[in-house]
């Protein structure tokens, strides 16, 4: 019998390490090769860890609620052989990653001198920093609490329970809190909330799934991070509508794959944003990071309510068939939870179609360090002036808005209005001779 190293695998440039959320096997259960032996999950995404051999689980090295680096050996597998094997790990983060994360880290905590996390002297994960940013905890609290994680790491039971009492905890001389955003103000610590009580016994007191709380906090920061403002604009989608229609049974023959609207919406979107690259950028603290590639995340909703972002790498340099196979493949992916992590990272701008649910427009909410977001909204039959050269007429048009929020601490009027309305231009002229 060999013994086999089950190790957490690399989830993308991006991805250091993952909280184990569930064991789907346990000691003494067979495993067939590829087949998944536990959950993890990202601040991003929730995924699983499959097994590369077949065997029996004899050991496994980490509890529920852990955090977990990638490389580390989170269970062993008993196999048939005489060899021992070792699972090998491919692309392990590199040390120049690893000193750029850090160095970026840095720079953070120097622009607006937050904490220097360096003070404390127990390990804290990027979900512990999360949490206690938010509660606004602060380090000489962190300092108190007992951590039940290895080597006595505080673990996401440990500073939620800490939460849970913090009323009756014992004063602490307060240091700054955790930011995590640099940019984010830092929260007032308050006191432990009560739970809501049913007044007629009637209403259902349930608690925020662990997505739920993540989107939560990320649109709470980012309205506090970023001066929001809106730009609108009606756009003439009639031959973009007609053209579908003509050629979609086609397309779908031909190339196996359903055309929908997005991907000719987000063609246009790519486009423009080659035309305004000053929309392609980011924000870190008093630091604009101007974005080579243009990455486009597409908000798509999940059936149990929560949100995902699945992202587009490189749109711009996509054909149409393309784009209609890569939004067609995170969506289906999305829908049934098999998104990798590394699926949902590096988006430079955001689009969200608010017109699957009849909206008409939307106000969206920018997804940091973003500084913009478009909603497409619902396509509608109205009348409108149509101009002729024997004079003007009304006819029926399909119809949509493109509304644009952007940030208006680096994007002004100009250049969000100007975006949005290359987009629409591009629509509107919208060649129905094309080929797909």
């Amino acid at each position: 019998m060999a013994r086999f190293e089950l190790k957490l695998p690399k989830m993308g440039e991006s991805v250091a390490e993952a909280t184990i959320t569930n064991w789907l096997k346990q000691v003494g259960d067979k495993i067939e090769a590829d087949e998944a032996v536990l959950e993890i999950a990202t601040d991003k995404v929730d995924s699983e860890v499959p097994s590369e051999v077949s065997g029996v689980l004899v050991e496994q090295l980490f509890q529920v609620n852990d955090l977990v680096q990638v490389g580390q050996t989170i269970a062993i597998i008993e196999t048939e052989g005489g060899a021992v094997t070792e699972s090998v790990v491919a692309n392990e983060v590199p040390e120049e990653v690893v000193a750029i994360e850090k160095a970026i880290e840095v720079a953070k905590e120097t622009v607006l001198a937050p904490v220097d996390f360096t003070e404390s002297d127990k390990f804290l994960s990027p979900l512990v920093k999360n949490i206690a940013k938010e509660e606004g905890i602060s380090i000489a609290e962190l300092q108190t609490i007992s951590g039940t994680g290895k080597e006595g790491r505080i673990t996401k039971a440990d500073i939620l329970e800490y939460i849970k009492n913090r009323g009756n905890q014992p004063k602490v001389t307060a240091t700054p809190s955790l930011m995590v955003d640099t940019i984010a103000p830092v929260a007032t610590p308050v006191a432990a909330k009560a739970a809501p009580v049913s007044v007629n016994g009637g209403d259902e007191i349930v608690e925020m799934d662990r997505m739920r709380k993540l989107i939560s906090g990320y649109m709470v920061a980012s309205v506090q991070t970023s001066a929001h403002v809106q730009s609108f604009i009606e756009v003439d989608v009639t031959n973009i509508v007609k053209w579908r229609d003509k050629v979609k049974s086609a397309f779908e023959k031909r190339e196996g794959e359903k055309l929908t609207f997005t991907p000719i919406f987000m063609e246009a979107v790519a486009k423009a944003l080659k035309d305004f690259p000053g929309m392609n950028i980011s924000v870190d603290g008093d630091f604009i990071i101007k974005k080579k590639n243009i990455n486009l995340g597409m908000a798509a909703a999940l059936p149990n309510g929560n949100l995902i972002v699945p992202v587009i790498k490189n749109a711009d340099q996509l054909n149409l068939v393309g784009m209609a196979k890569a939004v067609n493949d995170l969506g289906n992916r999305a829908k049934a939870g098999k998104l990798k992590p590394d699926d949902t990272q590096g988006g430079t701008y955001t689009v969200t179609n608010v017109g699957t649910f009849g909206s008409v427009f939307g106000t969206p909410i920018i997804n940091q360090p973003q500084v913009g977001i478009l909603a497409l909204g619902a396509i509608r039959k109205v009348p409108a002036v149509i101009e002729t050269p024997e004079g003007d007429f009304i006819g029926i048009r399909q119809k949509m808005f493109l509304s644009h929020s952007y940030d208006h601490r680096v994007v002004d009027g100009a250049l969000g209005g100007s975006f949005v309305k290359r987009v629409a231009e591009y629509l509107e002229a919208f060649d129905v001779n094309r080929d797909f």
